[in-house]
């Protein structure tokens, strides 16, 4: 096919600040999480699409399937407002915990 693009699997994007490896980094509304640590202003990679184990609000009790959000400080939440789509709960994660798993993207 000559007009594939990408498989959409991972996204570049240029860091407006430090990015940790394993961070997630919103981008519009698409939650990517950093494939490596990527200094200000150069380039990185994010992955688009899987379940990672994310930071998330330690006093949030998140169910298995919730819908989660991220937060501007890089944690998941249960609060919609305010805040964008992440994905789905892969598993609970109850309070208090520092972490939660999330299919990203769904």
């Amino acid at each position: 096919m000559k007009n594939a693009i990408s498989d959409g699997k991972t996204i570049n994007f240029t860091a407006t600040a430090a990015v940790a490896s394993g961070a997630p980094v919103l981008l519009g509304k698409v939650v990517a999480v950093s494939l490596g640590a990527v200094a200000t202003d150069e380039m990185g990679v994010g992955a688009t699409e899987g379940v990672f184990e994310l930071p998330k609000v330690e006093a949030d009790d998140i169910g298995q399937g919730a819908q989660v959000y991220l937060k501007s400080d890089g944690t998941i939440t249960t609060t919609a407002s305010g805040n964008t789509l992440a994905g789905k709960a892969w598993a609970a994660a109850g309070n208090p915990s520092s972490t939660v798993r999330v299919k990203i993207n769904v």
